[in-house]
């Protein structure tokens, strides 16, 4: 419990919770989608609702064809730059849906993920990457 206050409660996110244990329960192949959607609302939950539709500079919607970098508590911008902060348009718009079937959207929300919480986690690790680990270790 390092990203939310102790003793609150958080019936939205155990809901989110819930449905991510069960959904690698059930599923026989990728269980990375299931805590993609679960990181994704605990950030929502956290009050960190980003905008992946529109670009935090202009306000403008976000071009799928297009690169943005993230800047820490501001959002996505417009950028020429391609680094490890720096997304596709497409891949926004799949973060917004909560659309992680693709590979590269898939690999694109992991690494946003670890940017947007490492303020708050440092080095440690998200429990969801040990509940990832454990369901690969069960399945062998």
């Amino acid at each position: 419990m390092r990203l939310l206050a102790v003793e609150t409660p958080y019936p939205e996110i155990f809901q989110d919770y819930l449905k991510c244990i069960t959904g690698l329960a059930s599923v026989s192949e990728s269980v990375e989608p299931s805590l993609r959607t679960f990181e994704f609302q605990l950030l929502t939950a956290m009050g960190y609702g980003i905008d992946f539709c529109h670009c935090a500079g202009s306000g403008e919607p976000v071009d799928e064809n297009m690169t943005y970098r993230y800047r820490e508590e501001k959002g996505f911008i417009a950028s020429l730059i391609k680094d490890n902060l720096t997304f596709y348009g497409r891949e926004l718009l799949a973060f917004e849906r909560r659309e992680f079937h693709d590979q590269a959207v898939l690999q694109a929300a992991k690494r946003f993920i670890r940017i947007a919480l490492k303020p708050y986690l440092g080095s440690k690790p998200l429990k969801s990457r040990e509940l990832f680990t454990q369901h690969i270790l069960y399945q062998k």
